[in-house]
């Protein structure tokens, strides 16, 4: 049994698709999505119907939050703000219906799937540190959860204090717990431009961190012709 977990795709489609040619190559049997699928980039409903033509679990991020609704953005990142307001008039009401009914937090088989913190999901905490990864810990009941928000791979393990690991070819250990960071599809913000996710091998005992090369030019034209901000263009190229 193989999971791909991945999540933050951000309206990417070029990046999406690679990631789940990628995950059939490598004969993965079941899919996960740590949310913010739409935001950012140019594909927001192509990107909903994929992920939804999947059928697998997925828990709501901000970006798809604020994407279904009417709330105002005051306060949030100006460049954000732009992208959001530009989402909400490109998804459909369907999409919107979909993204409002998603849960914040799912158990799946024998694993927890969350967009940002266990310990206050509605609040789009960022887990930066162990001591940000603490908090979620008091509140994980299984031994693994996969987290995203943060568009930067990495591994925190509890076994007495909790530490933190770059995350590449992960052993995991039953008597110990993991909040891992799967990176982002769509975003990547470690300053490598290339499409992140990772493969979850249950009868191995490994989570694997997969990059992946995708047409980053192809996104970045499609936003440019849609009039988002040309910094969304440029970052998707630098990873941050």
């Amino acid at each position: 049994m193989r999971f791909a977990v991945f999540g933050d795709i951000h309206a990417n489609l070029e990046a999406l698709q690679a990631m789940l040619a990628d995950a059939h190559a490598a004969e993965c049997t079941h899919y996960v999505c740590l949310g913010d699928v739409v935001g950012y980039n140019a594909n927001p409903h192509e990107c909903v119907e994929l992920v939804r033509a999947l059928e697998c679990p997925v828990v709501k991020g901000n970006h798809d939050e604020l994407a279904c609704v009417e709330a105002s953005l005051d306060g949030f990142n100006p460049l954000a703000e732009e992208a959001l307001t530009w989402t909400r008039a490109n998804l459909t009401h369907e999409d919107k219906q979909w993204l409002r009914e998603l849960r914040l937090v799912r158990q799946v088989r024998d694993f927890t799937i969350v967009h940002a913190t266990l310990d206050t999901p509605h609040k789009w905490g960022y887990v930066f540190n162990q001591l940000d990864a603490a908090a979620s810990f008091n509140y994980q009941h299984t031994g693994i959860c996969f987290y995203g928000h943060t568009h930067a791979p990495r591994a925190y393990i509890r076994d007495g204090a909790v530490k933190s690991v770059p995350l590449d070819k992960l052993r995991i250990e039953t008597n110990k717990k993991y909040f891992i960071n799967v990176g982002s599809v769509g975003q990547p913000r470690d300053g490598d431009w290339h499409a992140s996710y990772c493969i979850y091998h249950v009868d191995d005992h490994l989570v694997e961190l997969r990059r992946l090369e995708y047409d980053i030019r192809a996104t970045q034209e499609k936003i440019l012709k849609a009039g988002l901000p040309q910094r969304l263009a440029d970052r998707l190229e630098v990873g941050k």
